[in-house]
C-alpha cells in the first residue's frame, strides 16, 4: 500500500471522520496538520494537480478571510491563488488524503478517503 498523508484539521468533524475511517480500515498514515504546518506553494500545487483541481475549486469560500480578501473577485490565476492559500491555509478544503505515488482525494464526504485504499 502507498504511503499516505492526511491533510487534517483536528477541529473539523469531516477530518476527524476521515481519520477514524482510515484507522478502522487499518491504514497507516501520517497526519499533516496543515493549519499548524502550512504546505509550501510547491506542495499545494502538487496536491491540486493530483486532485485535478484548481485552487479556486478547493478554496473554502465561506471562511471570513475569503470575504476579507474578496476572493470571489480575484482573477483565476493559479499561482496567485496558491500563494493566497499558502498564506491563509484555513482556505484549504479538508481533509485531503495524499499518496506517495501522486494520487489524492478530498474527504468530502469522509468515505472518499477509502477509495485510495482500494489497490
Amino acid at each position: 500500500m502507498a504511503d499516505l498523508t492526511l491533510w487534517h484539521n483536528q477541529r473539523c468533524s469531516k477530518s476527524r471522520g476521515a481519520c477514524e475511517l482510515l484507522t478502522d480500515a487499518g491504514a497507516s498514515f501520517a497526519e499533516k496538520r496543515y493549519l499548524d504546518d502550512p504546505p509550501t506553494a510547491t506542495e499545494l500545487d502538487r496536491v491540486l494537480t493530483a486532485l485535478d483541481m484548481e485552487p479556486w475549486d478547493l478554496a473554502r469560500m465561506g471562511e471570513s478571510v475569503a470575504k476579507d480578501l474578496a476572493l470571489r473577485e480575484l482573477p483565476h490565476d493559479r499561482a496567485q491563488w496558491i500563494d493566497v492559500m499558502v498564506a491563509n491555509p484555513i482556505l484549504i478544503e479538508r481533509p485531503i488524503l495524499v499518496t506517495a505515488d501522486g494520487r489524492a482525494v478530498v474527504g468530502r464526504p469522509p468515505e472518499n478517503v477509502l477509495s485510495l485504499l482500494e489497490d
